[in-house]
């Protein structure tokens, strides 16, 4: 099996699975996300216990590229500190961007790293940093 076609799986399961797609009961912060350019439209909530983000969930409908995208993020911040959720968007972004290359660093967006070649598809890139931007919304004001 090559590699794009694992990437692509990793990405149709994250897609299809829905571990992180429901509400949350009692949320501290819901933040709404819209893609104008293709329709994808999420909402963003997140369960605080002090600096961590202790639960998070999406609701919403897209491509399969920004749903998996919503899951795997929420994957990486749950349990982490503001800080490091902030630090995980700036490093996603920064792949997306091809601003960031060190392996190490892009190491630690696990599983969504398999979304590093959508900056080759330009109209694909706001699919792909839709709940990047949400989440970075949602808790840039705390």
């Amino acid at each position: 099996m090559d590699l794009n076609s694992i990437y692509t799986q990793l990405i149709m399961e994250h897609n299809r699975s829905g571990h992180n797609k429901k509400h949350l009961q009692n949320p501290d912060i819901t933040e709404k996300g819209h893609n104008p350019s293709c329709g994808d439209d999420i909402t963003l909530e997140l369960r605080l216990n002090g600096n961590i983000i202790e639960d998070a969930s999406f609701t919403g409908v897209g491509c399969a590229i920004s749903q998996a995208s919503t899951s795997m993020m929420i994957d990486l911040i749950k349990g982490i500190t503001i800080e490091e959720a902030l630090n995980l968007v700036e490093t996603f972004i920064g792949m997306i961007k091809k601003e960031v290359i060190d392996e190490a660093e892009l190491e630690t967006l696990e599983d969504a790293i398999v979304l590093q070649n959508i900056s080759n598809m330009p109209a694909r890139v706001k699919c792909a940093v839709l709940a990047w931007h949400t989440l970075k919304e949602a808790i840039s004001d705390l």
